[in-house]
């Protein structure tokens, strides 16, 4: 600072106020200082400038489990539409179980000025530490508890659309692939499915155990698999792409036909999911538009303050996508499959 100040013939404290586009500086000595600036590769220190205007221009980002392309793909939105809002994210945490006590020290270590968090669990504890020190919280995927707003899809209102979608193609033995027991959003789709099929007049689905992985999706699908062909579902709803994609990948190497003999749907959208062999019928969630939302409240509670902004729930509606993995209403049954009249139809 004190040697760009020298070259401008300027006062250090002129020099700070220029590379902060301070209006009390006029636009010529701006100009000149920020030349001399870049022509020395000079780049303001972001704890210091954090120090002068109570903000860094930090984001924390605590993503959910890595093993999971969602969240990569999360990560890639979120870093691109916090640059075009001038904002800077600041990874602190990654991975499945509760935010840990160092991570939050290391979000006010930081000076973040908010925080998006897509993690399923947010220890009480950090949301009271981040209350206390006025820093917003923003939960994307997933439902604020005790501090912050949030913004996810309509979670419920997908799983329904992709219930009906198999019913309506005569589907009639159902299962679900459950999620992580402490996610909202899996807890919110295996509802919505069940709920809808017992409103349509359906057998209850039976529920498999899964998770967030690829791995847990296979280990689901080789129980399914494993079931006599009389007891085995003909269409198995996986909360979560990831899931769905272990779940085709157990059937087939059990020798099952995807969709033939079981159809596989999934949700999220993710681009893996649609390369062969998979493309998975699947609920696509608005990703782009979820996390510009978020950081668009985040920005807003970082201007208001923490307490004085409103908390808010937005849910966003997901476009369903059709792909190869299931049978599709109008496609022909299998030899088993039982006729659509026997299903109320949809209205």
């Amino acid at each position: 600072m004190a040697s760009l100040a020298q070259r401008a013939g300027v006062a250090a404290s002129t020099v700070s106020r220029a590379l902060r586009d301070d209006a009390r500086i006029s636009p010529e000595v701006r100009a000149r200082i920020t030349a001399l600036a870049q022509e020395a590769g000079y780049t303001p220190n972001i704890l210091a400038r954090s120090m002068v205007l109570g903000r860094s221009g930090l984001i924390g980002l605590v993503l959910g489990p890595v093993e999971n392309p969602f969240y990569a793909e999360l990560m890639q939105q979120a870093v691109r539409l916090a640059a075009a809002r001038g904002c800077r994210l600041l990874l602190l945490h990654a991975g499945p179980g509760p935010i840990e006590d160092a991570t939050t020290e290391a979000l006010l270590q930081y000076r973040v000025d908010g925080c998006l968090v897509t993690s399923a669990e947010l220890s009480s504890k950090a949301a009271a530490i981040c209350a206390a020190n006025s820093v917003p919280l923003v939960m994307i995927n997933r439902v604020a508890r005790e501090h912050g707003s949030a913004v996810s899809c309509d979670n419920r209102a997908g799983a329904e659309v992709l219930a009906e979608l198999l019913l309506q193609a005569g589907h009639r033995r159902l299962a679900v692939v459950t999620g992580n027991a402490a996610t909202s959003t899996g807890r919110e789709r295996t509802e919505g499915f069940c709920q809808s099929v017992a409103a349509a007049g359906g057998e209850a689905p039976a529920l498999f155990t899964g998770g967030a992985s690829h791995a847990a999706g296979f280990a689901a699908g080789q129980r399914i698999a494993a079931l006599p062909a009389a007891e085995r579902p003909d269409a198995v709803f996986a909360v979560a792409d990831i899931l769905a994609m272990g779940v085709i990948d157990a059937l087939r190497e059990a020798g099952l036909k995807v969709p033939g003999d079981v159809s596989v749907v999934g949700m999220d959208g993710i681009s893996l999911a649609q390369r062969p062999p998979y493309r998975l019928t699947t609920l696509v969630q608005p990703l782009e538009a979820m996390v510009a939302r978020g950081l668009d409240l985040l920005l807003t509670g970082i201007e208001h303050g923490a307490g004085a902004a409103p908390q808010e729930r937005v849910l966003l509606r997901g476009t369903l996508r059709l792909g190869a993995s299931c049978r599709l209403p109008g496609s022909p049954l299998p030899p088993s499959g039982i006729p659509d009249a026997a299903l109320p139809a949809a209205e």
